[in-house]
């Protein structure tokens, strides 16, 4: 029996890598729009909901709103089935292989995940509505990886120049979307989103890697953090505004394509040298060493989003500036650590 259908009250949302970053904020988003929220979520041994665990408790209430399923973009027969069982209106495709640095050892999983998972889901979308004739709404998580090398400001019509597995992948998803749109009348767009972080970031990522680093610092646990690049430099906003551009997209009367960043950029040495001055532990070079793991094979020295697009055409543009957006980040990771 469908859990849920078109009758009821409540739009209804489908979310791939729902324990995500992006896919926590964006299921509490959309519940307080009172949106029904189902999520799907990779079998494991240990648990990967620390994300989303304060909203656990409405998957036990009777007339629950948020529902978590076990599947994975490598499987298109489950995504299949999840379509026809929960007859979503909107489909949030937020699951991928995400880390850059990781994309170069495994490139061929982040091809089939990152790449290959949005065509299972583009098609399971397609057989949904040539078989009930009903539209979902389709949004693909793009990214500004797949600008690469590419001149900035990077806006809509910047070509793409990916300089990691993981670029091209996104590159892969990017044109089949807008092929299955063009191709199959589906509203599906993408969000080339850039750089957005925020206290629930992944901990293999940079700038969590240094607000995390910090706190342990500070509560004597860790005496140095190991970092790449700092030279890099990206457009950094801040992720709960970026998941409210997201919905923006889908509710336009045509399906389009937005760059969403800051029109801001600052390298990996101002985020370490703000964080640590924001924690009280002053020049970052006392802490930061090098280690040329961390490098890319291919690096990609500057991302810069041109977001005038999303501006005038989903009103919309980034609130949180990056000194607020550091502070928030070091600040939560002290208090994790007992510190504040």
């Amino acid at each position: 029996m469908s859990l849920s259908n078109k009758k009821s009250k409540s739009k209804i949302a489908l979310i791939t890598g729902i324990t995500g970053q992006d896919g926590s904020y964006l299921t509490e988003f959309l519940l307080a729009k009172k949106y029904e929220v189902h999520g799907v979520m990779r079998r494991s041994s240990s648990f990967t909901t620390g994300r989303i665990d304060h909203l656990l408790p409405e998957i036990h209430k009777k007339n629950r709103k948020l529902i978590v399923h076990y599947g994975d973009l490598a499987d298109a027969n489950t995504i299949r089935k999840l379509l026809y069982t929960i007859k979503p209106d909107e489909v949030y495709n937020l699951g991928a292989q995400s880390h850059v640095r990781v994309s170069f050892d495994t490139p061929e999983y982040t091809a089939n995940i990152t790449g290959l998972g949005t065509l299972r889901v583009l098609e399971a979308i397609k057989d949904y509505q040539e078989n009930t004739g009903e539209r979902i709404k389709f949004y693909q998580a793009s990214s500004s990886e797949m600008f690469g090398s590419a001149p900035s400001p990077q806006n809509e019509k910047t070509p793409f120049h990916p300089r990691s597995p993981y670029g091209i992948a996104k590159v892969f998803s990017y044109h089949t979307t807008v092929n299955y749109r063009e191709a199959y009348n589906i509203f599906a767009v993408n969000g080339i989103l850039f750089n957005h972080e925020s206290p629930r970031r992944g901990e293999t990522f940079v700038t969590k890697k240094i607000t995390r680093g910090i706190a342990r610092i500070l509560s004597g646990k860790d005496k140095k953090i190991y970092l790449g690049n700092l030279d890099a430099r990206r457009d950094w906003g801040y992720a709960p505004e970026y998941c409210e551009a997201m919905w923006l997209m889908l509710q336009q009367d045509k399906p389009d394509d937005y760059v969403i960043g800051t029109g801001e950029t600052h390298s990996v040495r101002e985020f370490a040298q703000l964080a640590f001055e924001t924690a009280g532990l002053g020049n970052y070079k006392k802490y930061v060493e090098i280690d040329p793991r961390y490098y890319r094979p291919s690096e990609v020295g500057l991302l810069l989003a041109d977001p005038l697009k999303a501006k005038k055409k989903l009103k919309w543009e980034s609130k949180t500036k990056f000194k607020d957006l550091v502070k928030i980040m070091v600040e939560a990771d002290l208090k994790n650590e007992g510190l504040l």
